[in-house]
Parts: structure tokens; C-alpha cells; sequence
């Protein structure tokens, strides 16, 4: 049984994950981005999960939902799949809170949630805000940068299992009613790159699509796209990546 933290539990392929962990007899911790929208998770919390709460976009809070994390640690997993898709908290949510939450939150795996579109953005940092209080990223640029950090982590800490997934295109709230990818695949790689024993979930730096390792946007695996990225989140938060 592994231990196994999901940001963003309350819809869509995060509760997905969550439900599919449990049934799976995993232990996992889900969470809410406030305490209203904790009761989303009822029945998650009725069959054992445990719960924090917290707003990935403010500062404050996402090191608050760390400590109420690392109370209920130490965790096998954890799985970066809270996101946005637009507004002043694309940054703060889509690649802050998971850089501060693996450098607080420590786990054997860490898997970052990646969109094919990340291929068309840009991991030019000069121009950033990563504050929120103007947009100077598109979603594009947020989820090249998330999978930057994936390949970051597993560059410095070889012994911690980090990946990348795109889920595809799946109708959620997020993706939308048009999307043409099958809801029901959305969940599985990153819970099996999570849990998994079979030797090829076993591997490190990868961008997956449905268990399927893809290759990502060249800055992915640039040491120097890495390393700027990196000192420019250390910077901004105060929340230094241990070596």
C-alpha cells in the first residue's frame, strides 16, 4: 500500500485519481482548495481518505496545506495535479505551489500533470510575474515550465521517481464538452507511474501520454532551461530546492 497525496481532488481527473487510489487500497490524502468545497470529498472521506485544504494561488496557504501535508507524511507519492486553465493564477497555481510543495513535501515519486500543449509555449522567464497580479503567461508557457520542473527534480534528486503526464484532452470542467479524449484513461498513468512496481513505471524524467513515454518541448531536458527555472522559483518564494 502506498501513501499518496493529490492536489486538486475535488473534480475531474484529480478526484478520478483519488477514487481510483482507493479503490486500489491505497492510503491517500486528497485536497480542496477551501473548506466549502471539502465536502466534494465526502464520500472520498467516507471510505478512509484524509483531507487539507488550502488555495494553491496564495502564498500563505500553499505553505500552510505543506505542514497540514507533511503531518499526515511520509508520502510514497505525491501528485502535482491541481490546475488552472486562465486568470491571475496561472502561475501561482500551475507552477509555484508544485515547486514549493516538492521542496516541502518530500515523496519517493512526484508526478507533475503536463498537457500536450505545452509544446507550444515558452520557457522565457524575463518577462514573468509569477505574483499573479498580471498575466504575462499562457497556459502553453505554465505547463512547459511545470514539465521543466519535472525534468529539474529528476536531474538533482536521482533517487525520486519524477515525471510528466498529459491526460489528453478529456471532458472535464477544464477541458470542456468538445474534448475527444477518453475521460476514463485520464486518471491511469499518473496512478500507476505513482504505485506501480512494473519496471516501466519505474524510470525517471519522462513525459508520458498514456503510459506511453512521448517526447516533450526541447526545453524540457535543457539543463540551463532547468537551472534558471529553478533559482527564478527559489527567488520569488524564498523556499530554496534542497540539493
Amino acid at each position: 500500500m502506498a501513501r499518496v497525496f493529490v492536489t486538486g481532488s475535488t473534480q475531474g481527473i484529480g478526484r478520478a485519481t483519488a477514487a481510483a487510489l482507493l479503490d486500489d487500497d491505497h492510503d491517500v490524502v486528497v485536497h480542496a482548495r477551501t473548506d466549502h468545497r471539502l465536502a466534494d470529498l465526502d464520500d472520498l472521506l467516507a471510505r478512509g481518505a484524509r483531507s487539507v485544504v488550502g488555495d494553491l494561488a496564495l502564498p500563505d496557504q500553499v505553505r500552510s496545506l505543506a505542514e497540514q501535508a507533511g503531518d499526515l507524511g511520509p508520502f510514497d507519492a505525491v501528485i502535482h495535479n491541481a490546475g488552472v486553465l486562465d486568470g491571475p493564477a496561472l502561475l501561482p497555481v500551475n507552477v509555484v505551489a508544485p515547486y514549493v510543495l516538492t521542496a516541502l513535501v518530500p515523496a519517493a515519486r512526484s508526478i507533475y500533470l503536463s498537457s500536450g500543449m505545452h509544446r507550444g509555449g515558452s520557457a522565457e522567464l524575463s518577462r514573468l510575474d509569477w505574483t499573479g497580479s498580471r498575466r504575462t503567461a499562457s497556459y502553453s508557457d505554465s505547463k512547459l515550465l511545470v514539465t521543466v520542473l519535472m525534468a529539474a527534480v529528476a536531474r538533482r534528486w536521482p533517487e525520486v521517481r519524477s515525471n510528466a503526464v498529459d491526460p489528453g484532452w478529456v471532458p472535464t470542467r477544464m477541458g470542456g464538452p468538445s474534448a475527444r479524449d477518453d475521460l476514463e484513461l485520464g486518471h491511469v498513468t499518473q496512478s500507476w507511474l505513482a504505485t506501480s512496481e512494473d519496471p516501466a513505471a519505474l524510470v525517471s524524467g519522462a513525459y508520458w501520454f498514456h503510459q506511453r513515454i512521448r517526447d516533450p518541448h526541447p526545453a524540457v531536458h535543457d539543463e540551463a532551461s532547468q537551472d534558471a527555472l529553478i533559482a527564478a522559483l527559489a527567488k520569488h518564494t524564498g523556499v530554496p530546492l534542497p540539493e
